[in-house]
C-alpha cells in the first residue's frame, strides 16, 4: 500500500481484534459481536462498540438515552453475559507466532463439514479467544450532539445507520435498539492470564482531537461480519480520506462493512496513530447508499474513560494510567499538514429551494450545473467555507439548454471571493491517477464541504478530445457542479455532474461518476472572462452527436437487438 501506510498497518495489525458476547448456558441463543481495538497489552485492555450490549441491558436498550446519561458500570449488564476477545498474531507477540505456528487449521467458528473453501486459513489464523469482562459503557456527549443536529435526532426520516442494506428484514425494536447504541462504546478488561500480548503498556497512541485535516489519508481496520470466520476476516484493511468532520463525528470514504462497528481507524500522520473508532459502517439516505462510515474521534472517548473508571469503578481506577496517550500537539494547536488549499475552491450554491455546489473559476465567477440553478438571470446564493465563511450574491449568465449533453451553469457574483484560491485548470488528464471531488453532498452547508478520494478511471474521448471523466470517488446528491482536483497537483480537472443510477431498480452507485472535463469549458470561460461574450459558452448546446451519445451513455444500436443477453 505504499511507504507512507506502513505505519498505519503495523498499528491496526496489533491492535485490532473481534469481541463477542453471548449468554451462559445458553449456545442456542446465539451470538452477538463487532470490531475492537487494543488499547493495552498488560493488563489487556479492549474498547469495542457498544451495540452488542443492548441484548444485555438490565434496563434495555433505553438506559442508553436517558437524560444525562454518559457512562454506564459494567453491572448494568445481565450476570449471564460472556465475553471473549479475539486477536490475530504479531510480530511483537512471539508467543502468537508460535501459536500462529502450531495452528494449522481454521478456528472453529468456520471449521465443518460444510465450510469448503473457507475452511483454508489465510496463512496467519487468529489465536484462541480470550475471557474478558465488561468494565463500561460510555459514550461522548459531543459526537452525540452532533449525531442530532446532523441527522435528525434519534429516529431521522430519510437516515438510516444499519448492518445492512434498506431492504434486510429488522423488526422496529431492533432498529431502535441499534439507533440507540450508535455512538456508544465499551471498555473490556482481557481476564488476567489471558493477556493480550507480552511486554506491557500501550499498543496505540491516540491522535487529539483536529489533529487530522479534512483530506488526510485513514486506515480502517474491522472484522467484516464479526466473529464468523476470523481466520478470513479478522483485521480487514480499508482505505480512504477523512471527508468531513463536526467535532468529534468524522466521515470517512473507508469502506466499511457490517461486524467493523467499533474498529479502529488509523492515521498516517501522526504516525500510526489511533484516529477514531467505527460507529456505523453504512450510510442510507433515502434507501440509498451513501457510501461514508460514521466515525467517533477515540481522544474525547478515552477521556470519559478516564473520568468514568475513578468514579464509576474504583476498584479499577489504576487503569486509567494504562490507556493509550495523545500524541502530538493539543487541541487548538494541532501538529497537522494544512487543508489542501484547493479543497476552498469549492463554494455551495443556492438556487431558491434548489442547492448543490459550484467551483470559484476566477474572483467573481463560478462554475456549478445546470440543475443547480437552471433558469438564465435567476438571482443565487454563493457560500464560501474557507478561509472565511461568507455569503456573496451573484446572478446565472450562463445555462446549457435541457437538451444539451453538457450539464453547466455560470455565475457571476456581485462582489469578489476574498481570499479564495482560484485553481489552475488541467491541460491534459491521466488514467489511475488519484483524484479528490470536493462537495457540498450529504449535508449541504451544515459542516462544510466534503472530500472524497479515488482515482481516475476513465477519459472518454471524441475525436481524441476528452468529453467526459469517470473516478471512483464517492459522490452524492448535493455535490453536482463541485470541483474534481488532482490529489497530488491541486490541478482542476473538471465539474462534477451526476454519479450513477439504474433506471431498471432505482440503485445510485455513488463510486461511478462522471464529470465534464475543464479543457471543455476552459476556452469559453477565458473569451467570456476577457469580453464578456457568451459565444463560446453557447457552443455547448450544439455539442456534435458523438458527444451526445457519450452522455447518453449508451451507443446507438445499428439494428434492434434480438436477445436481451
Amino acid at each position: 500500500m505504499g511507504r507512507q501506510w506502513g505505519s498505519a498497518m503495523k498499528a491496526a495489525e496489533e491492535a485490532g481484534c473481534v469481541v463477542s458476547a453471548s449468554r451462559a448456558g445458553e449456545p442456542e441463543a446465539g451470538s452477538w459481536s463487532c470490531s475492537g481495538v487494543i488499547l493495552s497489552r498488560s493488563p489487556g485492555l479492549v474498547l469495542c462498540h457498544g451495540g452488542i450490549f443492548t441484548p444485555f441491558l438490565r434496563a434495555g436498550s433505553g438506559a442508553l438515552t436517558a437524560a444525562g446519561t454518559v457512562c454506564l458500570p459494567g453491572d448494568s449488564c445481565g450476570d449471564d453475559l460472556r465475553l471473549h476477545v479475539q486477536w490475530g498474531p504479531t510480530v511483537a507477540s512471539p508467543a502468537g507466532r508460535a501459536e500462529r505456528d502450531r495452528l494449522g487449521v481454521c478456528t472453529p467458528q468456520c471449521a465443518g463439514p460444510d465450510s469448503g473453501p473457507l475452511a483454508q486459513p489465510r496463512g496467519r489464523p487468529p489465536l484462541p479467544p480470550r475471557s474478558a469482562e465488561l468494565l463500561l459503557l460510555l459514550s461522548c456527549p459531543a459526537f452525540r450532539a452532533h449525531f442530532t443536529r446532523l441527522f435528525g435526532g434519534e429516529a431521522p426520516e430519510q437516515w438510516r445507520f444499519a448492518s445492512g442494506a434498506p431492504e434486510d428484514e429488522m423488526s422496529e425494536e431492533e432498529e431502535e435498539d441499534q439507533l440507540r447504541a450508535l455512538g456508544w462504546f465499551a471498555l473490556l478488561r482481557v481476564l488476567p492470564g489471558e493477556t493480550a500480548a507480552k511486554g506491557r503498556g500501550a499498543a496505540v497512541a491516540v491522535a487529539p482531537l483536529g489533529a487530522v485535516p479534512k483530506g488526510a489519508p485513514l486506515l480502517a481496520c474491522g472484522s467484516p461480519f464479526g466473529a464468523f470466520c476470523p481466520d478470513i476476516f479478522l483485521n480487514t484493511l480499508s482505505r480512504g480520506v477523512l471527508s468531513n468532520a463536526a467535532g468529534p463525528l468524522l466521515l470517512t470514504d473507508a469502506r466499511c462493512l457490517p461486524g467493523t462497528e467499533g474498529g479502529g481507524v488509523f492515521a498516517t500522520r501522526p504516525a500510526g496513530a489511533l484516529v477514531a473508532l467505527v460507529a456505523a459502517p453504512l450510510c442510507w439516505k433515502a434507501r440509498e447508499w451513501v457510501g461514508l462510515t460514521l466515525l467517533c474521534a477515540a481522544a474525547p472517548l478515552l477521556r470519559v474513560a478516564r473520568a468514568a473508571l475513578g468514579s464509576l469503578c474504583p476498584a479499577s481506577a489504576a487503569l486509567t494510567a494504562l490507556l493509550p496517550p495523545e500524541v502530538g500537539a493539543p487541541q487548538g494547536l494541532p501538529l497537522r499538514d494544512p487543508e489542501p488549499p484547493w479543497a476552498a475552491a469549492a463554494v455551495l450554491v443556492e438556487c431558491g429551494t434548489v442547492w448543490g455546489s459550484g467551483v470559484a473559476v476566477a474572483p467573481r465567477l463560478v462554475v456549478t450545473c445546470r440543475h443547480v440553478t437552471p433558469r438564465e438571470a435567476a438571482r443565487v446564493l454563493v457560500r464560501t467555507a474557507a478561509p472565511k465563511s461568507a455569503k456573496i450574491w451573484g446572478h446565472v449568465v450562463f445555462a446549457t439548454r435541457e437538451t444539451s449533453p453538457y450539464d453547466v451553469a455560470v455565475v457571476s457574483l456581485e462582489e469578489a471571493l476574498d481570499g479564495v484560491p482560484i485553481p489552475e485548470p488541467a491541460e491534459y488528464f491521466h488514467e489511475g491517477e488519484a483524484v479528490s471531488v470536493v462537495g457540498f453532498g450529504v449535508f449541504g452547508q451544515a459542516c462544510g464541504p466534503s472530500v472524497t478520494a479515488g482515482i481516475l478511471s476513465a477519459v472518454v474521448q471524441v475525436d481524441d478530445t476528452p468529453v467526459m471523466l469517470q473516478t471512483t470517488c464517492a459522490v452524492h446528491g448535493g455535490s453536482s457542479g463541485g470541483p474534481l482536483f488532482s490529489t497530488h497537483s491541486g490541478v482542476l480537472l473538471g465539474i462534477v455532474a451526476s454519479n450513477t443510477r439504474d433506471n431498471t431498480t432505482g440503485a445510485t452507485y455513488p463510486h461511478l461518476n462522471f464529470s465534464i472535463p475543464i479543457t471543455v469549458l476552459q476556452p469559453a470561460l477565458q473569451r467570456f472572462s476577457r469580453t464578456g461574450d457568451l459565444g463560446g459558452l453557447r457552443e455547448l448546446d450544439r455539442a456534435s452527436e458523438p458527444v451526445r451519445v457519450v452522455w447518453r451513455l449508451q451507443q446507438p444500436l445499428a439494428e434492434a437487438p434480438r436477445s436481451k443477453l
